[in-house]
């Protein structure tokens, strides 16, 4: 999705230009985003000076690339969001959006560090935005409207699709999309290692996994159906792959997947609530 051509380019300013950082960076730039309304930052210099040639962006201090900017991307660790948070406030304009990728640091202690004029929304991106296939889940805070959400969605749809969702969902979506890219790899993993095991080259059992996963998730995607119909249709009566099935029933792998997510969704509400406590 490109800014809108109708109405002047918001700047915008990225704290922290780590990888997750130049990968909205750079999927802003292929979008259509003017890189003369793009700033960034880093602690090192020598990262500054590679995506100063890289994209011929502007690298400065936070401060003013906060000062300076009407839409600021916060893409920095938890533990470090409130130090940043503190610097950049005094300086932030009127009606600034704020926009946090920090995970499991709530809105409103965001809002609690800013001025009463910034509008702020937490987003949950996740690793696949590096090739522009990722899955973002954007909140609003107290003073985000609409328009705010939609420039959100806007700015993270650069790396792939972008939705809007109360806060209240955002330790679940953790589970399924956050850390989703894991339990994905973490699969794959394991039929490689089976093909191994069943005698197929490394290389080749990796080829073969890998384009199955890519094949099937774009066969999942664009036929639009529920991922048990297209199940069903490999599944013969009694075949191959009701055998394997069988098998992984009788392990409880879903049960197991289940159990997982319950257990990343819990864990994201602990780290929430350690944040909480630390700056309370």
């Amino acid at each position: 999705m490109s800014p809108d051509t109708t109405q002047p380019t918001p700047a915008l300013a990225l704290i922290g230009a780590g990888v997750m950082g130049e990968t909205i960076l750079s999927g802003l730039i292929a979008s259509g985003w003017p890189i003369d309304r793009l700033t960034a930052t880093d602690s090192r210099p020598d990262r500054c000076a590679e995506l100063t040639e890289r994209y011929g962006i502007t690298m400065t201090d936070n401060r003013t690339a906060a000062g300076a900017a009407e839409v600021v991307v916060l893409v920095v660790k938890p533990q470090q969001l409130v130090p940043v948070l503190d610097e950049i406030a005094p300086v932030l304009a009127d009606g600034a959006v704020v926009i946090s990728i920090a995970a499991g640091v709530p809105i409103e202690l965001i809002e609690s560090r800013l001025s009463d004029h910034a509008a702020v929304i937490r987003v949950m991106p996740n690793t696949p935005a590096q090739v522009q296939q990722g899955m973002s889940v954007i909140s609003g805070g107290a003073r985000a409207t609409e328009a705010h959400l939609e420039l959100a969605r806007t700015v993270m749809a650069a790396t792939g699709e972008a939705i809007s969702l109360p806060e209240s969902y955002q330790d679940a979506i953790t589970a399924i999309s956050g850390s989703g890219p894991a339990y994905i790899f973490y699969v794959v993993e394991a039929m490689i290692e089976a093909g191994v095991h069943l005698g197929v080259p490394r290389d080749v059992a990796t080829q073969l996994a890998v384009q199955t996963l890519y094949g099937s998730a774009s066969l999942l995607k664009q036929s639009g159906e529920h991922p048990s119909i297209l199940r069903e249709r490999v599944t013969s009566p009694g075949g191959t792959t009701s055998a394997a099935l069988r098998t992984l029933d009788d392990h409880r792998v879903r049960a197991a997947f289940i159990a997982a997510m319950d257990a990343c969704r819990q864990r994201s509400e602990e780290l929430a609530e350690t944040v909480r406590e630390q700056y309370r």
